[in-house]
């Protein structure tokens, strides 16, 4: 048994490569008649186990509580005292029941674990029982401060850090390398992080390469400096204790499950979510994106989400669209799900004093103060106006939050969220909170910001939520989130940045993210490079005189059919896949369908991910954890068991090198040439194609073509690739309710024997046409 959960449910799974079944405790969430703002976190009671044990040392007492056999929580305090230091923010488990541990003397046991510790300084060393190092815990400190005029500890620890270990997660730094080795970062949200709106996302948790991590349980603003002079050095400016959470496990996948225990599931989005999602900066009426609705129809062209970005309001605030360019939402909301589309529409937690909720929010006092208790507004923005933010660490003010969108937008038809500005991009660390001092709670605003949304709508629907977020916490993964990158630049720079941003963002337990294809910002007006890949001259509406985008365009939208999220958004006047010109429209169906042909077999990693935790964009270190060669390679990664993703970051390039993992056998996925693996090869990129590699003995699902996700898609193909016994599953469920919770879904296995060269089925067999026969791939071995 893993993690003893406050609400919980034995799922079983059968894992999509390997048909063992992996058994574990997951968050059950029940459907309430109204939704009180509370969160799991308020329901969790401060470490009372049986379990705990305490040491005195010199400074103080360093206490151990486990969460069972593979995941131990220590805390640090100074003084005489030895006060029992609840869980903080994020973590919903209760402390293990069982009686996983042993102690004798100065050593602590379980099956995964061995602690000793030093009874004169607190620090410990914790290994495998077979001897085999983890890491060793170094001490922390513990030293008087002032924050926000309130008295404090500023809280330091140290972890040693051997030269043969890398490190991933630590949430989103956009200008740093995949590998975190050696750096100095700030764990804290910032909107202009590195500069150029290159935003941070400060996630305390951080994965060894030995198969362990760190979850730093203090949600203030943090400093980590990994790898540095031989040690991992933590220091947060506010805290009453050292205290994290040592996880540890078997393998990469192995972490996952545990933190997922630990800190709740991320649930099976709503498979319109695969899809693509169609958005710009911004549609601006009713008319105009019926008008893109249409156009994509009349085309042929699947999506599936289409998106109202901001100023649909007349004043910010409203939590309602504008009458007179959106006259009959409702209306609309009714035309497009009958043509097969879900909308989104973005919430903003700012209130202009102009708008109509105004008065209600600060008269209830759901908003954030200054240190004298008046409405704090954003003092450098004069043309959004937010003259108030709400204080979503406030039950009250989550309550109030999720009754305005209800009858402003869910009512209307809305099925999904864009919750922007989750920072919430304000002076939020000198401002004043339901909880108090901002700064005491710096990252947590994400995660309470985005229950309100998701525990409101599941507290009246059975339908799949779906929120976009600009920034996440600990345990904000289980609000039925996915993630993006920000306000990124439109460079080619910045999409060789999102290639090691967004691994690290899954790598932190965050299995849902994007970034908005082709960057965020205005276009440069002027840029003539002396050689294009694509002809400019019939998107100049689109692309003004920046010749080379409708190229930066295509190889953005080739890397984004591979993440989790597929997503269009930008300031441009126009974003459609039509609007970049006529050379660049049928690259761009070309991979548009790939998307959709392979939602089978994406939809059954989205359900592996619900079930482990582990993401499905992965990091090379995840799956080939022997090979050193691909520790510190930024720009390829896998996504799923059977692609290898390597992306074209650079102008006018038409090939590239690609290294193959040592393990395996890997296939071209366009010409079937067949490698071996742990070699670097020279891949061929023209501009229509995308280096893509296939895994020996992976087993392909390959669907119908449809034009959304409300269609009914069959098996169109089955491909494997030969070389090496493989496992896969099929997955289906209605794809936009719960009901797969209560086991309202159908699984088939599938198995190759590489040896007899057939496939077998077991499980649901009609998932798979009577009459379909597997397709071989079989090539000789390339150089």
């Amino acid at each position: 048994m893993l993690l003893c959960l406050m609400k919980a449910h034995m799922s079983v799974f059968i894992r999509s490569l390997g048909l063992f079944v992996t058994t574990f405790w997951a968050i059950s969430l029940k459907a309430q008649t109204t939704y009180d703002g509370s969160m799991p976190e308020d329901k969790v009671m401060p470490a009372t186990s049986s379990q705990r044990w305490v040491f005195a040392t010199q400074t103080g007492h360093i206490a151990f509580v486990p969460y069972g056999p593979s995941v131990i929580r220590v805390t640090f305090t100074s003084g005489h005292d030895d006060p029992v230091v609840p869980s903080g923010w994020g973590t919903i488990a209760s402390p293990s029941g069982e009686t996983a541990w042993t102690v004798n003397d100065n050593t602590l046991k379980s099956s995964q674990i061995v602690l000793k510790v030093n009874k004169a300084d607190g620090t410990f060393t914790a290994t495998r029982p077979d001897g085999r190092p983890i890491c060793q815990y170094l001490g922390g400190t513990l030293n008087p401060a002032t924050v926000s005029g309130k008295p404090t500890m500023r809280v330091d620890a140290d972890f040693s850090s051997d030269a043969d270990e890398h490190y991933f997660g630590l949430g989103q730094h956009q200008n740093t390398p995949l590998d975190l080795r050696g750096l100095k970062l700030t764990v804290w949200h910032d909107y202009q992080g590195a500069g150029n709106n290159r935003q941070i996302i400060g996630f305390p948790f951080l994965v060894s390469t030995r198969n362990y991590a760190i979850l730093w349980d203090n949600p203030a603003r943090t400093k980590a400096e990994i790898a540095v002079n031989g040690k991992t050095h933590w220091n947060s400016e506010v805290g009453s204790a050292v205290a994290f959470y040592l996880i540890v496990a078997d393998n990469s996948d192995g972490i996952y499950t545990q933190y997922r225990a630990l800190t709740g599931t991320a649930p099976l989005p709503p498979k319109a979510a695969f899809g693509l999602v169609q958005s710009k900066a911004k549609y601006s009426s009713q008319k105009e994106l019926l008008g893109v609705a249409q156009d994509y129809r009349s085309r042929h062209y699947p999506c599936d989400i289409l998106v109202v970005d901001w100023f649909h309001w007349k004043k910010l605030g409203d939590l309602a669209l504008s009458p007179g360019t959106w006259p009959d939402p409702k209306g609309m909301n009714t035309q497009l799900h009958n043509m097969g589309f879900h909308t989104m529409i973005t919430v903003w937690p700012g209130f202009s004093s102009e708008s109509a909720n105004y008065n209600e929010v600060t008269s209830k006092k759901l908003v954030l103060t200054d240190a004298s208790g008046n409405v704090a507004p954003h003092p450098k923005d004069p043309w959004l106006r937010r003259d108030a933010t709400i204080d979503s660490t406030n039950p009250a003010a989550r309550t109030w939050l999720w009754n305005k969108v209800q009858t402003g937008y869910y009512a209307d038809g809305f099925d999904y969220f864009w919750m922007d500005e989750t920072e919430p991009d304000t002076e939020w660390h000198d401002l004043f909170c339901y909880l108090g001092p901002c700064a005491f709670v710096y990252n947590i605003y994400p995660l309470v910001h985005t229950s309100a949304l998701y525990e409101g709508q599941r507290s009246i629907s059975n339908e799949r939520g779906l929120i976009l977020a600009r920034d996440a916490y600990i345990g904000a993964q289980r609000n039925g989130t996915t993630f993006w990158s920000s306000d990124i630049q439109p460079t080619w720079q910045a999409l060789r940045e999102q290639i090691p941003t967004g691994l690290n963002v899954s790598a932190s337990g965050l299995p849902y993210w994007s970034s908005d294809t082709a960057g965020w910002q205005g276009l440069a007006r002027a840029s003539h490079p002396p050689h294009l890949l694509l002809d400019p001259s019939d998107a100049r509406d689109t692309v003004y005189q920046d010749d080379d985008y409708p190229e930066l365009f295509v190889r953005w939208f080739q890397y984004s059919t591979f993440c989790p999220t597929f997503r269009l958004h930008g300031q441009r006047k126009h974003n459609e896949v039509w609007s970049y010109g006529k050379q660049a429209e049928p690259i761009l169906v070309k991979y548009l369908k790939l998307r959709y042909q392979l939602l089978p077999y994406i939809y059954a990693q989205a359900r592996q991910t619900e079930e482990t935790g582990a993401p499905f964009m992965r990091a090379l270190f995840m799956d080939f954890p022997s090979d050193p060669n691909v520790f510190a390679l930024n720009d390829e990664y896998m996504f799923g068991p059977a692609f290898l993703v390597a992306p074209i970051t650079s102008q006018d390039t038409t090939s590239r090198t690609v290294y193959l993992p040592a393990g395996a056998d890997w296939y071209d996925y366009w010409t079937n040439q067949r490698y071996t693996g742990g070699q670097i090869i020279t891949a061929d990129a023209p501009i229509e194609t995308l280096p893509l590699y296939v895994r020996a003995g992976s087993i392909l699902p390959l669907g119908s073509d449809i034009e959304n996700t409300n269609q009914v898609q069959t098996i169109e193909e089955l491909r494997v690739y030969t070389g090496a016994d493989g496992n896969a599953a099929l997955y289906v469920d209605d794809g936009h309710t719960y009901d797969y919770e209560s086991g309202h879904f159908q699984l088939a296995k599938l198995h190759y024997d590489d040896k007899t060269k057939t496939v077998q089925v077991s499980g649901e067999k009609s998932l798979l046409p009577a009459s379909l026969h597997p397709h071989l791939i079989e090539e000789p071995s390339g150089k």
